[in-house]
């Protein structure tokens, strides 16, 4: 962007670093925030979230000189929505004095109404630190008490004890409406609970996506949102540059892969292949290893999170394998989750997933345990659930599964018969390295008798049925 004269006041459209413009005001700083050394730049708060930063001079145009150019190669429904904050501020604005508060977006105000609502600047930046960086820091503060020093220390101490690394995606409301998507075809195999929610965020970002999905009237209302239709996997791989899948369990990645008119029927040298299902390690190193001997790059990279975090674009990636395949998987990453870790050789994103996956259906086997012995005991389950929720367990994934129980509402978000597949793997695991899982084990044992009451599809909280019966 070529400088430009500018002022206080003066609504702007700023780049920062590999993100598209968005648009903001030139405001005065808080009072502790030193001003960046070297280039003249000027501090901006953006429309439509609640991100500011230090943005260089020539980073910056004027709004409305450059409005209809930015509108026409910036899509998604954030930016949009931006937009259209700055329109109301102007409608606002028009006669009275110009220095009004930037509104707040309807995105925002949900973001306003929980932690951020408590957030202040942080009074000391910081040295050498990218403005940049600065910025996206601030916008995925979870905790007002956190400040930019320490959140860049744990991070670069992350890296350097576990050797893994992460994408930070930032919260959905902030970050995914300004996602420059890849120019890469993609391609997408499997329209489950959470297939479903990635294939629409990846669609809303921008993104040329062709879906298949064993059945194919899931396919229908993704056509009618842009995604164009593979007849087979082995179609979607050869005519797209990155494919994902993500699919139930072992039997079905495997059949994916190696069945008729599979995926690897499309491999070609150069063609890439990311498996987002949750397995066992064995059978994501088979599926590499095939992958790879025909030339192809691979990646695995099992999601951590529901169907309403799916819808969300809130998901946790963990990957592993072609490490190169995983930074060109960037803007999809950011679409479709909140943040992406990279954990090595292919094997270890498997291997984690069903660690985290075991210490979630343990849980949640044990709070349904808690509510049913509450209920014998001539307790009442609510006020259980209202003091836990005071308590250090409290979290949006207790209330959620309480909530589901004291309903009798198991409407799935996370099938029942795929935690139970997930601890059985998880066991296996510990088998494999002589590590006892007699807790994961027990559970197990509660989810296997849910199954047999007819439970598999229901939500994974419909174990509780197992203890009424």
């Amino acid at each position: 962007m070529a400088a430009v004269s500018l002022r206080l006041g003066d609504l702007v459209w700023g780049k920062l670093g590999r993100y598209p413009p968005w648009p903001g005001k030139i405001v005065n700083p808080p009072k502790d925030l030193k001003k960046p050394r070297g280039k003249k730049c000027f501090f901006v708060k953006f429309f439509g979230t609640e991100d500011h930063a230090w943005i260089k001079v020539e980073q910056l145009k004027p709004y409305h000189a450059h409005k209809e150019e930015m509108i026409k190669i910036n899509k998604g429904k954030r930016f949009q929505q931006a937009v259209d904050a700055v329109e109301e501020f102007l409608r606002r604005a028009k006669g009275k004095d110009q220095d009004l508060t930037i509104p707040e977006s309807s995105t925002v105000k949900g973001v306003m109404a929980g932690p951020m609502a408590a957030f202040k600047w942080q009074p000391t930046p910081v040295k050498d630190a990218d403005p940049h960086f600065h910025h996206f820091l601030l916008s995925q503060t979870e905790k007002p008490a956190v400040c930019y020093q320490a959140i860049t220390k744990k991070l670069k101490i992350c890296e350097e004890e576990t050797g893994s690394t992460s994408i930070q995606a930032a919260d959905s409301t902030a970050v995914n409406g300004s996602i420059t998507p890849t120019d890469k075809k993609i391609g997408f195999l499997g329209l489950g609970l959470m297939g479903s929610g990635i294939v629409s965020n990846l669609l809303k970002m921008g993104h040329t996506v062709t879906v298949w999905n064993r059945t194919a009237e899931k396919c229908d209302l993704f056509i009618q949102e842009g995604a164009r239709l593979g007849r087979t996997p082995a179609e979607v791989v050869s005519t797209c540059d990155i494919t994902f899948a993500c699919v139930s369990d072992p039997k079905a990645a495997k059949d994916l892969v190696l069945g008729p008119s599979g995926v690897l029927q499309g491999i070609r040298p150069g063609k890439c292949y990311v498996d987002m299902s949750t397995v066992d390690a064995d059978t994501v190193t088979e599926l590499a290893q095939v992958i790879v001997s025909r030339g192809g790059r691979f990646l695995e990279a099992p999601v951590s999170g529901n169907q309403q975090l799916s819808n969300d674009g809130m998901l946790v990636i963990l990957a592993a394998g072609d490490r190169g395949l995983y930074e060109d998987c960037s803007s999809c990453f950011q679409a479709m989750g909140k943040t992406s870790f990279f954990l090595g050789e292919v094997g270890n994103a498997a291997k984690m997933m069903l660690i985290v996956n075991m210490v979630q259906g343990s849980f949640m086997a044990t709070i349904a345990e808690g509510l049913t012995l509450a209920q014998v005991t001539g307790q009442s389950q609510q006020t259980l659930l209202d003091i836990l929720n005071q308590g250090q367990l409290a979290s949006i994934f207790l209330d959620q599964k309480c909530q589901n129980i004291l309903q009798g509402n198991f409407k799935p978000d996370f099938y029942l018969k795929y935690i139970q597949k997930d601890l059985r793997l998880a066991i296996a695991l510990g088998d494999a390295v002589n590590h006892p899982t007699p807790m994961a084990a027990a559970a197990n044992e509660v989810y296997k008798r849910a199954k047999a009451l007819d439970q598999s599809d229901n939500d994974m909280s419909a174990v509780y049925r197992a203890y009424i019966h």
